[in-house]
């Protein structure tokens, strides 16, 4: 699936983006499991920590399509690479304060990513992201301004990871423990409080380095799992947002029948439904690995979800609304894409039979999911397929906060995610 939904109520006018004050009201799906990005791996957490950090640098967010010419300054000015591309240079501003008063130096940059590498007095409950940085040699620092990242290698894409929502940089004052629960950053919002299952809520940051930013005074999230019920707060006006990409397309023509007023925009998303298969037998062997592919039918995911509309790919979008994903001429040649959804089911049928399984010996297998419709709806879909060759699937939902956790210890047999 490659397609974003996001839905708000209408406005008076283009003007009225531009009004100061007021409290954005947005449902939010479930309850973090922190509020520490660096710890964690799911929108829960990300999208509503964005708005109280800022990176070294970011995409413009006025340009649909990131790409390394798209990136822009934050709390760096500029940055600039050595002759062999090892060293990325940035120069930092000067007039950045934490929310607590604090100054933003370079040893802040360097803190973070020493938390990152595991080279701090602190350590991370988590790491997540670990694996971005195993280019990373070093971060050194010159005066209060200026910070160095040092390559093992030339890595001209490195920039990307930076540019990313997942990188703010940290203060070097607080802990990873105290991160967790309340966060201090120099963004536009300050964090004031989170009550699981209930409310997250942020305040305008009056000393934000941004002159006349945030334009609002507040935005305050109310968790509503179930998203039938948040749905109908939206509808009712109870809340002036939806959670970002949270509306499928069916849920679409219920809304627009019942609040005409709302806005959608459809967009190209690089988030992809993923099946990821531990490698504990029988799934050791690379064939039974092969057989899970061929038993997809990626457009019927497309066509149940999206009533159609979203793109077959890989991990990540293709063009033309993507850069780095792969071409659907090059995905074709590939086990599950290249014969068609009844000749793979066939191949998948006959090596499922060559491990020894078939209509009187099924394998049985636990497919692992979080509890939010996002991931459920797809896992059902997968169970369903993975009949055709022979697998008998039992869905398992697990919270949010057990989700990334499960994952990283490598606790579950096949698991339905979504990766971009």
């Amino acid at each position: 699936m490659s397609l974003g939904l996001l839905l708000a109520l209408g406005m008076s006018g283009p003007a009225s983006a531009q009004k100061q004050g007021g409290t954005l009201r947005v449902y939010h799906r479930d309850s973090p499991a922190s509020m520490s990005i660096h710890e964690e791996a799911t929108w829960s957490t990300i999208m509503p920590m964005m708005g109280v950090f800022n990176n070294l640098v970011l995409y413009d967010q006025h340009i649909r399509q990131n790409s390394l010419a798209t990136i822009r300054p934050e709390l760096a000015t500029s940055w600039s690479w050595n002759e062999d591309g090892t060293e990325l240079t940035f120069k930092l501003r000067r007039d950045v304060k934490w929310h607590d008063g604090k100054p933003f130096t370079a040893a802040d940059v360097k803190c973070t990513w020493d938390l990152l590498l595991g080279r701090g007095k602190e350590k991370l409950r988590l790491n997540p992201r670990e694996t971005w940085y195993l280019n990373l040699a070093d971060v050194t620092t010159k005066g209060e301004d200026e910070a160095t990242f040092h390559m093992k290698r030339p890595q001209p894409a490195f920039l990307a990871l930076l540019a990313s929502g997942d990188s703010p940089v940290y203060p070097c004052h607080i802990s990873p423990r105290e991160m967790r629960a309340h966060p201090i950053g120099t963004g536009p919002f300050k964090f004031v409080d989170y009550k699981p299952n209930q409310s997250l809520k942020l305040e305008r940051n009056p000393d934000y380095w941004k002159p006349g930013l945030p334009h609002l005074d507040a935005i305050e999230y109310t968790i509503v799992p179930n998203r039938s019920t948040a749905v109908l707060g939206f509808i009712a006006g109870t809340f002036d947002m939806t959670f970002p990409h949270e509306i499928t397309v069916p849920l679409l023509k219920d809304i627009h029948s019942q609040a005409p007023q709302a806005i959608c925009e459809t967009v190209p998303l690089n988030v992809s439904v993923t099946v990821a298969v531990n490698r504990k037998p029988p799934f050791d062997d690379i064939e039974a690995r092969r057989a899970v592919a061929m038993a997809l039918d990626r457009q019927a995911f497309i066509d149940i979800l999206g009533e159609g509309q979203g793109d077959v790919s890989a991990v990540m979008l293709p063009p033309p609304e993507g850069i780095w994903g792969i071409p659907l001429d090059m995905l074709r040649p590939l086990p599950g894409y290249a014969l068609g959804v009844e000749k793979s089911r066939e191949e998948g049928r006959a090596i499922m039979r060559r491990l020894g399984y078939g209509p009187e010996k099924p394998l049985k297998v636990t497919v692992s999911a979080r509890n939010i419709a996002a991931y459920r709806d797809p896992g059902a879909i997968l169970i369903d397929q993975l009949k055709s060759i022979g697998i008998e699937g039992e869905l398992e939902t697990v919270e949010t906060a057990n989700w990334i956790p499960k994952l990283m210890r490598k606790d579950f047999t096949l698991a339905v995610s979504l990766s971009g």
